[in-house]
């Protein structure tokens, strides 16, 4: 039983982000659960090991902790190519010598079209999906990269949020592996999960459309499903996600305007209805109080989450 955090580590965490943090920490620790932290950091030109440390002093900061050693998924592409070895040999993986502005120009036309692509808004069109071995034999020999995909034949998946409750959605044939190389994020956050042995996965809900996918990786895998809590985010004024165009949105930035790390707490747990205005709290205590059914269900402004 173990709940998890897993940012990416290319900037400090927003307020945003710790409140997701937050929430899953409490989820973890009121059902007992392990609570795992995993550098998501996929990325090697944009994470960096410094933002990392950064990301988790901030967490202890809050009084946030985590058991065993933290996972870091630039560590683990032999794991992520075992996966896609697995699907390869099932007839599921193939090549796509797409570029993203080819891709983008085919969504485009094919938004035109009464139903889009496969039913799916803004879906890869499949341009590559059937080619002959001619036809990617020749693409190689003009040395265009191929990204892979897996054959998703536009399946549709249904599961059920604690939040959010039933939702489904149909999954496209989503990269596996980068032209690059590089495993692409979900294929690996599936794969983590199923290593640390997640049960309950707590995120934003910007990411609730991309669980279908994940959901499909994991029955394609024989890796089981955790439970998912997509919560609201935290907004700027102008309902767009937090970014430093909205001001003093992370731990250092606050503390330049004389919030300390407790203060950052208590606003926190005022926006999740764990405390009242002026009332100061440990994230321990938090730990009593808190009940599932009373996550919000609405997203919260950054100015509310700072009104003190």
């Amino acid at each position: 039983m173990t709940g998890r955090f897993a940012p990416s580590p290319t900037g400090d965490l927003h307020v945003g982000n710790l409140r997701t943090a937050l929430l899953a920490w409490l989820m973890a620790r009121r059902s007992r659960r392990r609570f795992v932290v995993r550098m998501e950091d996929l990325d090697v030109v944009t994470a960096s090991p410094e933002a990392a440390a950064d990301q988790l002093s901030d967490l202890a900061a809050l009084g946030i902790d985590w058991d065993g050693d933290v996972i870091v998924q630039s560590e683990r592409f032999d794991r992520y190519r075992a996966a896609i070895a697995k699907l390869t040999a099932a007839g599921l993986v193939y090549p796509c010598f797409c570029t993203r502005r080819e891709i983008r120009a085919e969504i485009a036309a094919a938004a035109a079209a009464p139903h889009g692509v496969a039913g799916i808004p803004g879906g890869y069109p499949g341009t590559c999906r059937d080619l002959t071995d001619a036809e990617r034999d020749e693409r190689r020999a003009a040395g265009r990269p191929a990204a892979l995909r897996l054959r998703a034949e536009a399946t549709t998946i249904a599961f059920t949020d604690v939040i959010a409750g039933p939702s489904e959605g149909p999954v496209d044939d989503v990269v596996l592996a980068r032209a690059d190389g590089v495993p692409a994020y979900n294929l690996a956050v599936v794969v983590d999960d199923a290593a640390q042995g997640v049960t309950q996965v707590v995120r934003g809900d910007d990411l609730l459309a991309s669980t279908p996918r994940h959901v499909l990786l994991q029955r394609l895998l024989g890796f089981p499903t955790p439970e998912y809590l997509h919560v609201p985010l935290v907004v700027g004024d102008d309902g767009q996600r937090l970014a430093k165009r909205h001001g003093a949105v992370t731990l250092d930035a606050l503390g330049e305007e004389g919030w300390s790390p407790a203060d950052v707490v208590a606003a926190l747990a005022r926006s999740l209805g764990l405390a009242v205005q002026g009332e100061r709290v440990t994230v321990q205590r938090l730990v009593e109080r808190f009940d599932p059914a009373l996550i919000p269900t609405s997203p919260v402004t950054l100015r509310d989450l700072l009104d003190r």
